[in-house]
């Protein structure tokens, strides 16, 4: 296990392969100043871990207000229910990923994949609709419908410092129909993507990718391997 990595002020990589476990997707923390946001939660397993380096940069876990899971795949929403239930934080989805996450549902969750169990979890805040703005502390994060790897994907975007953050979890996929995939649905959510002409890209799996050339080329990429 790694250290959480400061990717720019305020903006903190606390969770993912290289930092908590291997089957652990990224997990951000934001900070706000007056209160923090988490994005995604890793598998479950590693959750005091998460804890553990959102204390060690310095953050009381008290003050995330916000955890929001861009999808309702295990691997990102795991220690979801850990930190609602001790930290007393909002679980914000998109509503058309919610009912899997309040269910427990073990095959849209992949729980059963990941031969472990996802309990009943309420969901406070449901997004609906394309897109959808928060504030905190007079900053906007903005919050993006890209369907495609399931039906409630969201992606986010935060200005800061000159520069455009994108949190774009499972760019990549897989696609399986079965799980709500719809890779038409996912190629116009990467047209939405790229439209952002984001300078920073922070992946679900495989890392960091800045300047914009380097967030484009992915994007294009995943595109090119990925024909209806």
């Amino acid at each position: 296990m790694g250290s959480a990595v400061t990717i720019v002020h305020g903006v903190y990589l606390i969770g993912g392969a290289n930092v908590t476990r291997s089957e652990d997707a990224a997990a951000y923390l934001l900070d706000f100043g007056k209160e923090q946001v988490m994005i995604d939660s890793g598998a479950g397993g590693t959750a005091n871990r998460l804890e553990q380096n959102i204390r060690d940069l310095g953050f009381d876990p008290q003050g995330i207000s916000t955890l929001i899971l861009t999808h309702r795949h295990i691997d990102h929403i795991g220690a979801a229910p850990y930190f609602r239930a001790n930290f007393g934080c909002r679980i914000l989805m998109h509503e058309e990923d919610a009912e899997a996450v309040e269910k427990g549902d073990p095959v849209q969750t992949v729980a059963n994949w990941y031969q472990t169990t996802f309990p009943p979890t309420p969901v406070d805040i449901r997004i609906f609709g394309k897109e959808d703005t928060l504030t905190f502390d007079g900053e906007a994060l903005h919050l993006l419908h890209t369907p495609g790897h399931t039906p409630g994907s969201l992606s986010l975007y935060l200005d800061r410092d000159g520069r455009r953050i994108l949190f774009g979890q499972d760019i990549h996929g897989p696609f399986f129909p079965r799980l709500g995939a719809n890779l038409a649905a996912w190629r116009q959510s990467m047209e939405k993507l790229l439209d952002l002409k984001a300078d920073l890209l922070c992946e679900g799996h495989f890392g960091i990718y800045q300047p914009n050339e380097a967030v484009e080329g992915y994007i294009r990429e995943h595109l090119r391997r990925n024909k209806v």
